[in-house]
């Protein structure tokens, strides 16, 4: 249900079950955290994550699941979710999605959880959960007005429509639009980071996540102290050893 290869010094994770159009079911939703620990301990830079086919990347949850569930079930199978979700977005390297079709409900989640997201120019982006009487549940009405803004992510969630890959790419959810091999544009562009040490990448990534979240004040704090971690970085020696030398840096990751 969930396939992991690797593409150069990339993890290359699919959702694979295109008949469903790449519907998360029980199974694959636990599947996922195994497949995220097994990137993390891994030597791979960057995560590359996409559906199977061309035709969906995730059209979220599968309802045929959820009918007839509890209050008490439906809300520790949200709960589950977000976990899960929170697992993909604090791996230790970047995570790209590649969204090559349809990204609804939770699929769109998911790719929210991603720090970049890519998609093909048919791509299309919705949570269309109110149009079912439902509410998104795994993120969505919390990452995507971090990522848009309140007005524009209120105006999707509460109309429940789709936008197309360009209007998509207007609100800022998206950071390219392809034309062409979907994972190999992911690839080029993770390339033009997983060159830099993974310790100073995540630190960055840290602190710039911060900034949504916390007041100035405290942001220029957290700022300093994981400026101060990089500093004190193998890496950061090398890179100023290397600056000053005139040379490439050849970075350890240390």
């Amino acid at each position: 249900m969930i396939r992991l290869d690797r593409h150069g010094d990339c993890a290359l994770v699919t959702l694979d079950r295109p008949a469903k159009l790449n519907a998360l079911n029980a199974q694959m939703m636990a599947a996922l955290p195994e497949v995220l620990a097994e990137i993390a301990a891994s030597d791979a830079r960057a995560v590359l994550m996409t559906g199977a086919g061309n035709r969906a990347f995730c059209v979220g949850a599968d309802l045929s699941e959820a009918a007839g569930r509890s209050a008490a079930e439906h809300r520790a199978s949200i709960q589950e979710g977000q976990r899960i979700f929170q697992d993909l977005a604090s791996v230790p390297v970047l995570t790209i999605a590649l969204v090559n079709g349809l990204a609804l409900g939770g699929g769109l989640e998911l790719a929210l959880a991603c720090d970049f997201r890519l998609a093909a120019r048919g791509a299309a982006f919705g949570l269309p959960e109110v149009t079912l009487g439902l509410l998104p549940g795994y993120g969505g009405t919390q990452r995507l007005p971090r990522l848009i803004g309140h007005v524009a992510a209120l105006e999707l969630i509460l109309s429940g429509e789709l936008i197309d890959a360009e209007r998509a790419l207007a609100l800022g959810l998206l950071n390219r639009v392809v034309d062409g091999d979907l994972v190999q544009a992911g690839a080029a562009f993770a390339a033009r980071m997983t060159r830099h040490s993974k310790v100073t990448i995540r630190l960055a990534r840290d602190a710039v996540r911060l900034a949504g979240d916390v007041s100035l004040e405290e942001g220029l704090l957290a700022e300093a102290a994981l400026s101060t971690q990089a500093y004190q970085s193998e890496d950061a020696a090398e890179g100023i050893g290397a600056f000053l030398g005139k040379r490439q840096p050849s970075f350890k990751d240390r």
